[in-house]
Order: structure tokens, then sequence, then C-alpha cells
């Protein structure tokens, strides 16, 4: 009874910890820098983090069907291109936010389609879309950066109600990858699939089916970043998100997602994210070199991963 006791105590602090290790970053914040608590700097957090947030909600729902996608960077940065060049040529910048989700979802469908339908690893299929995507990227502009964005900038640097248009948009994103993923169906077909796939398909759950829609919510997702972040730096830069799909990647897994895919929540994913933000904003308060930057997040990651492995094994 007593081992019973420490095995549920164990699991509710393993569930928990990574609340605790929020709060305790967040409170040795306000002690390493007083620029920190400032309410600026608090909400550019969240505005910086927004793109990065909307991307992990998707690798989320991916890793947890036992996938991953390494192209959501080059996609954001072809799909906010397309679009500023869309709200310039058009004048509509609605239309431009539409066309760049559209190219989003179609760079998800390719790499939906070589992951389910021709069984392509898929490391490799959206290591091959992320380098399509970022080339087109280039093709489009020429190399160039595009300027003048005009009504385009409002999804980046507007305001809804008195609050930071990205903040809403991430917000809301965050809420509908929650409702998705905890109260439908498709939810917990994701989740079934990435457990034992196998299992899954035995009991009726069209596996390849379930793995092409997160694609394709993945890449909606992805265009919808290219969206805010491009017109939040108010210009269109085929160099734009490199390593973004990593930041979102270490966010999920620290949150509490499996890597080995089955296990994962949104919850966990926002905190993770909000995590590697705080971070990121550490590191540049302390004017610490881009270069050690890189190295920290590369050790994050190992750590991240490591860990999760370990937690699999456990449970073996």
């Amino acid at each position: 009874m007593e081992k019973i006791k420490k095995i549920k105590a164990g699991t509710v602090f393993s569930k928990y910890a990574i609340y605790l290790v929020f709060l305790v970053m967040f409170i040795a914040s306000i002690f390493m820098s007083d620029n920190f608590i400032k309410p600026s700097n608090l909400i550019n957090i969240l505005v910086q983090v927004s793109p990065i947030l909307i991307i992990a909600c998707g690798e989320t729902m991916v890793i947890i069907a036992g996938m991953t996608d390494l192209a959501p960077g080059a996609v954001l940065a072809l799909a906010g291109c397309v679009g500023i060049g869309v709200t310039i040529q058009t004048g509509n910048a609605f239309v431009g936010m539409v066309v760049s989700i559209t190219i989003g979802i179609i760079c998800g469908l390719i790499s939906g389609i070589a992951v389910s339908r021709f069984n392509i690893p898929p490391f490799i299929a959206t290591l091959a879309v992320m380098n399509i995507a970022r080339g087109a990227a280039y093709v489009y502009t020429g190399g160039k950066t595009i300027y003048n964005i005009g009504d385009f900038a409002f999804f980046g640097q507007g305001t809804i109600l008195g609050i930071r248009a990205p903040i809403v948009f991430m917000v809301l994103i965050t809420v509908i990858s929650y409702i998705i993923l905890k109260h439908s169906k498709f939810g917990r077909y994701l989740y079934a699939v990435g457990g034992n796939e196998y299992a899954a398909v035995a009991s009726g759950i069209k596996a390849k089916k379930i793995k092409l829609i997160a694609y394709l919510i993945i890449g909606a997702y992805s265009g919808f970043a290219g969206v805010i972040l491009c017109s939040r730096i108010n210009s269109g830069l085929p160099s734009t998100g490199q390593n973004y799909e990593f930041d979102a990647i270490i966010g999920a897994i620290i949150g509490g997602t499996s890597f080995t895919g089955g296990v994962g929540s949104m919850g966990g994913t926002v905190i993770g994210c909000l995590i590697i933000a705080l971070l990121n904003n550490m590191m540049n308060l302390m004017n610490v070199q881009s270069y050690w930057q890189s190295i920290v997040k590369g050790i994050v990651i190992m750590l991240a991963v490591g860990i999760d492995m370990a937690k699999k094994k456990s449970k073996m």
C-alpha cells in the first residue's frame, strides 16, 4: 500500500514538475534582471513566442501520432512572403492571410502524403519539404526582402480589444488545439495511432488518414505563424523562421509530449514554450551571444529527449 502511494506521489510530481520549473525560472528571472518584470517586456515575450507556440500546437499533434515535422520554419517563411506579395498586389490583407494559410496546408499535404501514402520516414519527408519551401521562398522573393507590407502589418502589430493581435491569435489557436486534442474523436485517434499504430488499425482507426490530417493542421498553423511573424517584423524575409520548428519541438517535449508518440498535452506544450521563451529572453537581457544561445538550446534538446526516453524505459 505504501509502495502504491509512493508511485502515485511520483506520478503527480512528474505531472506538475514542469509547472514548478516554470515558476522557479520566472522568479529567478525577476532577480536576474530589473527589466524582466516590466509589462512591456512580458508582453514582448508573449508576442515573440506566439508563432513558436502556434507551430508547437501542431507539432504536439504530429508527435503524439508518432511522427515529427521539420518543415514549419521554412513553410512559415514561404507563406509569409507570398502572403505579403499577394497583399501588395490585391490591396487586401485578408486575402494575403488566406493565401498564406493555403500554402501552409499545401506543404502539409505534401508531407502527409509522403508519410502516410508512400511510407517515407517523417524525418526524411519533412526535411525534403523544408528544403523545397525554403528554396521556393528565395525564388519567390528573388533573394530580396519585401517591404511596404501595408495592412498586412495588422496581424503582427495591431491590437484586438486593446490586446496585441499575435497574443489573441496565439490564445485562440491554443484553445482550439486543446479542444481538438482533448474533446474530439480525432484527438483520441492521434493518441491511439502514436501509442500503437498496429493496434489502432486493428480496432478500425484509419491511421493513414489521421496522419494526413495531422500534417494538414500543422501546415495551416505554420502558414498562419508566417503571417504573424512576417507582419510583426514588417517585412517578407525568405530566411526568416530558421530553427522555429526546433524551438516548437523542444517546447512540446519539455511540456511532456513523448518523442516516441502516444503521450502529450496542450497545457504542457504551452508551459514548455513559455520556458523556452523565458530562456531566450533572459539570454537576450544578459547579452548572451547568439552562438552561446544555440549551444544552450542544443543542450536543452538533448536533455529533453534524454529525459523523455528515460521515462519511457522506466515504464517498460
